[in-house]
């Protein structure tokens, strides 16, 4: 291997960063972002640093031939990148966007093609897995035709960023998106810690000057999809500093998507009172639009208004043009106090009574303001560290995520932040200048492989929950009854990877030789649960969150039960490993998780 890849899978942009393995260190022009050839126009290709993460379906002879063509392919029929993020604002029918949101979504076959969501029965659908897939593939084929020869993509050191809510499913689907896009081996990577060893690599040795021992680092992620926040201790070990990964928040899937949505239902008012309404098509074409006028006013602080378009639908319109503006004064009461409210640490996360029935479709966050999620976080991460505070009290935040380029908005979550420690008479905290908001997650990415060779500052951490293994209790037959199923711990917070533990001695019964399903359950909160620690009644507690189970048939005679004890271990690839063994060796069978975090 030459290269240490990172690959930023983001939400809405992807980005490609390397670093050569024999550098000496992993700063400067050792490391560079890829430009990646896409497309901008039909007929024309340019290389940009950013690929916007959108899939557009073309329809048959919606382009002349040929004209979707890339320097790999001149045949394409579906376009990723610029071009299908600006047409498809105009298409909204045939554009794919959000796959990585839906890979979390747990309600729906993520292997199914169900994308573009709601489009017609004409239009060729492909699966969350899939359209990943595409976004890693195009990146792998850049690679491979700028730096590839004598160093394909394949063979190198990749490590794709996931969120670091990202729940074994969803993980294990990345990487399935990955085998899919021809790299059968990559290493997944939190991006809030991606983002953290981006900011190691351009500060160097002078990040010791920044952080001291006893400092707690938030790393506030916010990105196109989701709100992710994690916590970092800093501590001094025989002279030298060390990072330790302390917690990571739940997924929250709350981010630019919903912004963008908020402000073209303001918008969509404007039209409403001039006597206009939109359809769905319209307003997926509105969202897009308000998505650039937002970035337009926040490129352009001086600007009060931007405008905004769409196409128009019907005969009465003779194909023309829906017009509006976005006003300063809408985007910062949208936005800033929408999603960034002053509250109080003790203020809940609203929880809106829901309707009996709903459409499926993305499980957004029903609370729109990221500080009582941010709130939230902070105070069940005090009571699980046993800090002995009413809430986790960071001193330094770093920030992440294409929402936070905003100025506005950092501020905004600073001061949220400062008037609870204000509150609680804690010190104050600094945000940590030196961020790169659009490529840290892929510098990141590489720079954490570079470190994986040997080189550098690692963040230590092991797993980000603690993770137990559904067993059925033994009860007698009880008619309508169905037996609680107990937790039992295999694997607790922090394990770290290549270990393993053996569950303190006690027999379980082995279902074998017939179609069964294991259940698994993690926790972000229960640190303190020991290796072999049965929780009763998994099913009621709120500390535990189901995981997908594991339905299959292990090898044996049909409907027997074996006695086994139980071993665990965290491999090196990050896959939790629980081995059912049989007294004497007679028998042993293995279940795998993907736990991979860091």
């Amino acid at each position: 291997m030459k290269y240490a890849i990172g690959i930023d899978l983001g939400t809405t942009h992807g980005a490609l960063s390397y670093q050569p393995m024999d550098a000496k260190s992993g700063r400067g022009p050792n490391q560079a972002v890829l430009p990646v050839p896409q497309l901008t126009a039909p007929g024309t290709v340019e290389s940009k640093q950013l690929l916007p993460s959108f899939l557009y379906l073309a329809g048959a002879a919606e382009f002349p031939a040929g004209s979707l063509g890339l320097p790999w392919n001149k045949s394409l029929e579906h376009v990723v990148g610029e071009l299908a993020r600006s047409h498809g604002g105009k298409v909204p029918t045939r554009l794919v966007s959000s796959a990585k949101s839906w890979l979390i979504h747990p309600t729906v076959d993520r292997r199914t093609p169900i994308l573009p969501w709601g489009a017609p029965a004409d239009v060729k659908k492909v699966s969350p897995v899939e359209a990943s897939a595409k976004y890693i593939e195009h990146l792998r084929h850049a690679w491979d035709r700028e730096l590839g020869e004598g160093a394909p993509l394949a063979e190198q050191e990749v490590v794709v960023t996931v969120p670091a809510s990202f729940d074994a499913a969803a993980r294990d689907l990345t990487l399935e998106a990955a085998r899919q896009a021809g790299l059968p081996r990559v290493t997944l990577l939190e991006e809030p810690q991606a983002a953290l060893y981006a900011w190691l690599e351009a500060m160097g040795d002078g990040w010791r000057k920044q952080l001291k021992p006893g400092d707690v680092l938030l790393v506030v992620d916010i990105g196109g999809g989701t709100s992710d926040f994690s916590l970092i201790g800093v501590s001094e070990v025989n002279g030298e500093l060390q990072l330790e990964r302390k917690a990571v928040g739940d997924h929250i899937l709350l981010g630019g998507d919903n912004m963008d949505l908020a402000l073209a239902y303001t918008i969509n008012e404007k039209f409403k009172a001039g006597g206009k309404t939109l359809d769905q098509w319209q307003l997926t074409a509105l969202t897009a639009a308000c998505r650039v006028g937002k970035e337009h006013l926040y490129e352009h602080p001086r600007a009060e208004k931007v405008a905004v378009s769409i196409p128009g639908r019907g005969s009465s319109l003779v194909g023309g043009t829906l017009k509006s503006e976005l006003m300063r004064e809408e985007l910062d009461a949208v936005l800033t106090d929408g999603f960034f409210p002053l509250t109080k640490i003790a203020d809940p996360v609203v929880q809106p009574r829901r309707s009996g029935l709903a459409q499926v479709g993305l499980p957004y966050a029903q609370d729109a303001a990221i500080t009582r999620h941010l709130a939230a976080f902070l105070t069940r991460q005090a009571g699980s560290l046993g800090l002995g505070t009413s809430f986790a009290r960071p001193t330094a935040v770093l920030f992440n995520g294409g929402v936070l380029k905003a100025t506005k908005l950092r501020t905004r979550v600073m001061d949220a932040l400062n008037s609870w420690l204000m509150d609680d008479q804690a010190p104050l905290a600094r945000e940590l200048e030196g961020a790169d908001l659009d490529l840290a997650v892929a510098r990141g990415a590489a720079y954490y492989g570079w470190v994986k060779a040997g080189h550098g500052i690692r963040i230590r951490g092991g797993t980000a929950r603690s993770y137990y293994v559904g067993v059925e209790s033994a009860t007698l037959a009880v008619p309508g009854f169905t037996p609680p199923v107990k937790a039992l711990c295999v694997a607790p917070f922090g394990m770290e990877e290549g270990t393993q533990a053996d569950i303190p001695p006690q027999e379980f019964g082995l279902v074998v030789g017939e179609p069964t399903r294991f259940r698994f359950f993690s926790s972000s909160t229960r640190r303190d649960d020991k290796v072999g620690e049965l929780l009763e009644d998994a099913e009621r507690s709120k500390e535990l969150e189901e995981l997908p189970p594991i339905e299959t048939s292990l090898p044996g005679t049909g409907g027997a039960l074996v006695p086994v004890n139980i071993q665990a271990a965290v491999t090196e690839l990050g896959a939790l490993e629980v081995r059912c063994l049989e007294r004497e060796g007679k028998g042993r069978w293995k279940l795998e998780l993907n736990v991979r975090q860091d």
